[in-house]
């Protein structure tokens, strides 16, 4: 089933009204031509063994159910770097800016992306986005919340074809990303910065299976899992609450915040929510505890 969408009235102000929007405001706008509406859903299912790491594309699950209109962002194909010692590392800005062209993301567009995993795909492309200074916010609940608000959604790949445009000239932000060399720096107390591990308690102390060879977090680090800045349907907690939950954490003194979790995913959740709450001071580990974790002599500690 396809749907043709016709273009919308151009509307005034700005295109998005912050890093979140939610189906009201989507709805009113899809067919917009400035508007480009991506699924970033990718598929990693819970590890049953230490070392096991099974990803794969979220496309498949995309054409059963989708937005009108939405293209399909491949986070485990295009929109990584293939050459990268880990899964899902982000692509050098040129590369990135080619993959948005191909899904009709171009000079003068902004992107609402959404995802089917409860918002940390999403938030990992918003931030891979962010990064090269591309106008992008996040579908609040993603299309669960898109569905139950009685929104049309659509099947199958066919639908409006790709419109042609004019590439994009990506505008880095490098601060926007930690590496391995600062994470150590900060860990050793040799940098300033608070180290937060956005993984689920059981990742962070290392009580449960790890995708990766070795289980824990990076000394130092502080535990603010991702999945708790949401609400039971997906949806980012009410200011008050997360503004509770991030405080229980880190405090205002604490920065800058390196966040990293196993591969970058739910840390851009966390940055997803620690931007809504203002704070500029934000960055992403891109390699995490896949990378980290690879040397021996980078040290990993149990327990809380």
């Amino acid at each position: 089933m396809t749907t043709r969408l016709l273009p919308g009235p151009p509307f005034r102000g700005p295109l998005l009204p912050g890093p979140l929007v939610d189906d009201t405001w989507l709805a009113d706008r899809l067919g917009d031509p400035r508007l480009v509406v991506l699924d970033a859903t990718a598929l990693l299912p819970s590890p049953r063994h230490d070392g096991d790491h099974r990803s794969a594309s979220g496309r498949d699950t995309w054409a059963g159910r989708r937005l009108p209109g939405s293209r399909h962002a491949d986070l485990t194909g295009d929109f990584s770097d293939p050459d990268a010692p880990y899964h899902f590392a982000v692509p050098a800005p040129a590369e990135l800016a080619a993959a948005l062209a191909r899904v009709g993301v171009g000079e003068g567009c902004a992107v609402v992306v959404y995802d089917t995993g409860g918002g940390i795909w999403a938030a990992r492309l918003w931030w891979m986005l962010r990064a090269i200074s591309v106008p992008a916010a996040v579908l609040d609940g993603g299309l669960a919340a898109w569905e139950a608000a009685g929104r049309p959604v659509v099947s199958g790949e066919e639908g409006e074809p790709v419109r042609p445009v004019t590439p994009l000239t990506p505008v880095p932000r490098p601060e926007l990303w930690t590496d391995v060399h600062e994470v150590a720096a900060i860990s050793r107390g040799e940098r300033p910065g608070a180290l937060v591990c956005a993984l689920p308690s059981g990742g962070y102390d290392g009580t449960v299976p790890t995708r990766y060879s070795r289980r824990g977090h990076i000394p130092g680090s502080r535990s603010l899992p991702g999945r708790a800045l949401l609400d039971a349907e997906g949806r980012v907690l009410p200011r008050a609450d997360l503004a509770a939950q991030v405080g229980s954490v880190l405090g205002e003194g604490d920065g800058p915040v390196v966040l990293y979790c196993g591969g970058g995913i739910s840390a851009a959740g966390a940055a997803l929510a620690l931007t809504l709450l203002g704070r500029a001071d934000v960055s992403v580990y891109d390699g995490s505890l896949e990378e980290w974790s690879t040397d021996p002599g980078r040290p990993l500690e149990s327990g809380g």
